[in-house]
């Protein structure tokens, strides 16, 4: 008895935060959110070093969220991971989008995900996949009839979170930073080459997806949503995942003074680390215009891609 008690204990010592992500923002009132503090989020599985629990292994991923970046991949993982049946992989393994890590084989990627029971999923995620031209033909390789999980948000406020975390990240290095406008426009035009808007380009990337999985196999999350009413979209990824409806509305709560929605499981609450809130620049509003007119017949061609809309403008 005494050594299944320390087995069950330390398959709940695997299960602490990661690496965080932003999610929702805006410019104004609102703040880059989800991003739970590292030391509260204690549910993203991770490895112990010592024996694994009895009847567990690692296996690779039944599901994977292959992005956005910038969309909700962390928030939605965390979110996930409330479920007792999924088993969340700790880190962003990059083994599909980086050639470095594709070629260090299978087994190698299996080995950096969970321990998990039989009767669990493993799931990791991978923001980079999303836009990768290779992560869609590589994963089918490992299991054509994979689930993959897809949430994305306005792209044209993923463009400005997109820049505001590499500004942040600049600062922070002590390196320059330009303005917004000086990249998203050049020689008085949208640059359309800037990374930020080429990775909010949906509908180029999903077509690179759709030559190698059927729609039925990738579930789009509609990370705005996510962000004003976690309960349903979640809801709607138990259904597509096959789990049994285990997430409920009192695993959430509305932090008035954040203002947006937190975590509540295992007896615990957790939340944005304070120190990850950023605010949004001013950004001129002729050249956001600008954008969100160039973005809008990739979002409507996105829409019949997909056969849904979303309420991006």
């Amino acid at each position: 008895m005494a050594s299944f008690l320390v087995s069950l204990l330390l398959l709940f010592l695997q299960k602490y935060a990661t690496p965080s992500e932003l999610v929702k923002a805006s410019f104004g009132t609102t703040l880059d959110a989800i991003d739970l503090d590292p030391v509260l989020a204690a549910n993203v599985s991770e490895d112990a070093t010592s024996s694994p629990p009895p009847g567990t292994s690692k296996r690779t991923p039944h599901s994977i969220i292959i992005g956005v970046r910038k969309g909700g991949t962390r928030a939605l993982l965390e979110m996930l991971d409330i479920h007792p049946e999924v088993a969340a992989a700790a880190t962003e393994v990059h083994f599909f989008d980086w050639d470095e890590n594709y070629a260090k084989g299978l087994e190698w990627y299996r080995d950096l995900m969970p321990y998990s029971y039989p009767h669990q999923i493993t799931i990791e995620k991978t923001p980079g996949y999303f836009t990768s031209p290779l992560a869609p033909e590589r994963i089918c390789a490992m299991n054509s009839s994979i689930k993959l999980l897809l949430i994305l948000r306005d792209p044209a406020e993923r463009v400005i979170s997109d820049y505001t975390q590499v500004y942040f990240n600049r600062l922070e290095n002590h390196k320059p930073v330009q303005a917004i406008e000086n990249l998203l426009v050049r020689s008085g035009s949208l640059n359309i080459r800037y990374k930020a808007i080429q990775r909010s380009l949906y509908d180029v990337h999903m077509r690179n997806w759709l030559k190698h999985f059927p729609l039925e196999q990738i579930h789009i999350v509609d990370g705005d949503a996510l962000i004003h009413d976690p309960l349903p979209e979640l809801q709607k990824v138990e259904h597509f995942l096959n789990l049994a409806p285990r997430i409920v509305s009192s695993n959430f709560y509305f932090n008035q003074t954040k203002g947006f929605y937190c975590i509540r499981s295992d007896g615990r609450e957790r939340c944005l680390h304070e120190s990850k809130g950023r605010p949004h620049p001013s950004v001129n509003n002729t050249v956001l215009q600008q954008l969100r007119s160039y973005l809008q017949e990739h979002n409507q061609h996105f829409f019949r891609m997909v056969k849904r809309t979303f309420s991006w403008q």
